[in-house]
């Protein structure tokens, strides 16, 4: 969907392409993107639709379309496209509606966007069209102000061609200068466009029309010779006659006028070229040149006494101007006709005059208020955004302070908690140790006990059952040389000495026989320590261990490290494998002893390795005794942990 809707967008994008096919496209797309259920796509397809219909000339469509996308663009927070249809509406009521108030609503919005992200060459160009809708509504200082502001930035804009834009600005300063009767100013400002127009690719008709406008400040000057110097230079420009016949028309009008306040004239010549203009004016129906043509005629009829001349004239210029209207225009034929007639009906045009000024005043002021109202409601609503970001930002800090506070109270918590479990089991491996060299020092006292026992019976077998074999070997030899009965009574008496001899060893044979091998006890505090804690931890166990090892000759410290390793894997079994059988073997490998403890349990992943206390106990343990462990273990196939410690045979 995607890839169709970038064709399309691409396709209604493309120049091409005829207006209605783009058009087309465009409505395909927006279609489509619907289809997505995602507003930011909706969004930027409807802006091309919008725009597709304003190039096609659908102006109301446009403005409807554009109003829902600005409805939608706030609901997203997308400033950048708030910005921009702000703009297009801005321009829509300008030149479409010809609602100056709702077109300064409209930029004043998209300025505030522009401003903030200092946006500096669309920040001016918004500037200029607040200044034309400003100048339009005789706020000439306010326009003066923005239009020398839009200046500012646009001179500090690098990497773009904005001469264009730097000549509106100029030209109209220009024009707002003349209005505030700043002559010197508007010819200064006329003269800096007109150089920027000679720069202009295809700038002849922006010359033209600079040209123009810089005789209005001379011609109030009252200097009419450079005034008509330069009508006769846009005069005699041949072209100007074939591309552009209204402005020709108004040139011609004038020329003829400026001609007239500078007096000293020739009449029909200078009527026939009023005529001239106001006869083209006609041919081509333009009401405008036709306004000024008019007007014109009349104030020249009326200096020269040409009363109904005049007075036709200026009831024509009356007229228009009412029904264009020009107002400035308007209030001028009014003073005309009052002049020119008498009683009723000079009041009435006089009375009409004063009310139409009066009301034009009034909507001046209420324009001019209307826009500072704009611009103030605008500063409040940013300033209560901003009022907003603050709050929000100061709540923002509060909830991530509350979460850090949060976070290092359960950290304490946790960590007490931790400190605790650890010292239990501390207390707990501290009393396993206490409880093992107990068992160890009863073990020592039992094999002194043994020793002891040894000795009580190789000194019994020394003295008294190899003595008696001496003693009865002597006395068999003696009698060896003896025949008789006597003689055979003497070797029944030793033959019964004998039994009681082999009954006695018997007797010591039995008593060896019920005693421990030696260096088998450690063993058997080890099986007792895993039938114990499997016992108590619902385990089957298998234990197996080599005879091979002379345990004697293992350290004390060995044998504890090895009992705690054994008990602290159980353990740890326990509390984390779930297996359900375990299997120790102790076995003696090239002078090693191997220890072998493995699970059936859960397992784990060793690359994420769980850093408990158990395991680096463990490990602690195993290095005292210069030994080396290796865990091996994998999520599902349990866990094995291999022990190895150097074992020396001092024997």
């Amino acid at each position: 969907m995607n890839d169709s809707l970038k064709v399309l967008r691409n396709l209604s994008g493309d120049e091409g392409l005829g207006l209605k096919e783009r058009l087309r496209y465009a409505l395909l797309a927006s279609d489509l993107a619907v289809k997505t259920n995602n507003d930011s796509i909706i969004l930027r397809i409807n802006r091309d639709l919008s725009y597709n219909y304003l190039i096609t000339g659908e102006y109301d469509i446009f403005k409807d379309l554009s109003i829902s996308n600005l409805e939608l663009a706030k609901s997203l927070k997308d400033s950048s496209a708030i910005a921009y249809i702000n703009k297009n509406l801005g321009w829509y009521y300008y030149q479409i509606n010809d609602d100056n108030t709702t077109s300064y609503k409209y930029l004043i919005e998209a300025f505030d966007y522009f401003n903030r992200n200092g946006i500096l060459n669309e920040k001016a160009e918004i500037l200029y069209s607040i200044a034309v809708i400003q100048d339009l509504e005789k706020d000439y200082l306010g326009s003066e102000q923005n239009a020398i502001e839009a200046l500012r930035l646009l001179n500090k804009v690098s990497g773009k061609d904005l001469k264009r834009d730097k000549y509106l600005l100029y030209n109209l300063l220009g024009s707002v200068s003349y209005k505030l009767e700043n002559y010197d100013e508007s010819i200064e400002y006329h003269e800096q466009a007109l150089r920027l127009a000679e720069q202009i690719k295809y700038g002849e008709s922006l010359y033209q029309e600079s040209l123009n406008n810089l005789s209005l400040p001379y011609r109030a000057k009252g200097d009419y010779d450079r005034t008509l110097n330069i009508y006769r230079q846009l005069l005699q420009n041949k072209e100007l006659k074939e591309n552009d016949i209204t402005f020709y028309a108004l040139i011609l009008s004038n020329y003829a006028y400026t001609k007239f306040l500078k007096g000293n004239y020739d009449f029909s010549l200078l009527e026939k070229d009023f005529m001239n203009a106001l006869k083209i004016a006609d041919s081509i129906d333009d009401p405008y040149t036709k306004l000024a043509a008019s007007i014109d005629l009349a104030k020249f009829y009326k200096a020269n006494n040409k009363f109904d001349s005049a007075s036709k004239y200026a009831r024509d210029s009356y007229r228009i101007s009412k029904d264009i209207p020009i107002n400035d225009l308007l209030l001028e034929s009014m003073m005309i006709l009052s002049d020119l007639t008498s009683g009723k009906e000079s009041k009435r045009y006089l009375k009409e005059h004063i009310k139409l000024s009066d009301s034009l005043l009034k909507v001046e002021r209420a324009v001019r208020n209307k826009f500072a109202r704009i611009e103030f409601e605008t500063d409040q609503l940013e300033a209560e955004n901003e009022q907003i970001s603050r709050e929000n930002l100061y709540l923002l800090i509060l909830s991530a302070g509350l979460l850090v506070t949060a976070i290092l109270v359960y950290l304490v918590i946790s960590q007490r908690s931790k400190n605790r479990k650890l010292k239990l089991i501390q207390v707990q491996q501290k009393a396993n140790e206490d409880i093992y060299n107990l068992m160890l020092g009863q073990q020592d006292k039992v094999d002194e006990a043994r020793t002891a026992e040894k000795k009580r019976i190789s000194e019994e077998l020394h003295d008294g059952v190899l003595g008696r074999l001496f003693g009865t070997r002597l006395s068999l030899d003696s009698i060896n040389f003896k025949e008789g009965k006597d003689a055979m009574m003497a070797r029944a008496n030793y033959i019964s000495q004998l039994k009681t001899i082999e009954e006695d060893i018997r007797k010591i044979s039995h008593e060896l026989n019920m005693d421990f091998v030696s260096g088998s006890g450690f063993m058997d505090i080890v099986s007792e320590l895993i039938e114990n804690q499997t016992q108590a931890y619902g385990l089957e166990n298998k234990f197996n261990y080599t005879d091979d090892i002379n345990w004697d000759m293992v350290s004390n410290k060995t044998k504890i490290n090895i009992y705690r390793i054994i008990q602290e894997s159980m353990q740890n079994i326990y509390k984390h494998a779930k297996a359900k059988l375990i299997k120790i073997s102790i076995s003696l490998e090239k002078n090693v002893i191997c220890l072998d403890i493995i699970d059936d349990g859960e397992g784990f992943d060793t690359s994420k390795s769980k850093k408990g206390i158990g395991l680096k106990n463990m490990k602690s343990r195993v290095e005292e005794v210069n030994g080396k462990i290796t865990l091996t273990s994998k999520p599902g196939n349990g866990t094995t942990v291999n022990v190895k410690i150097p074992y020396i045979n001092h024997l």
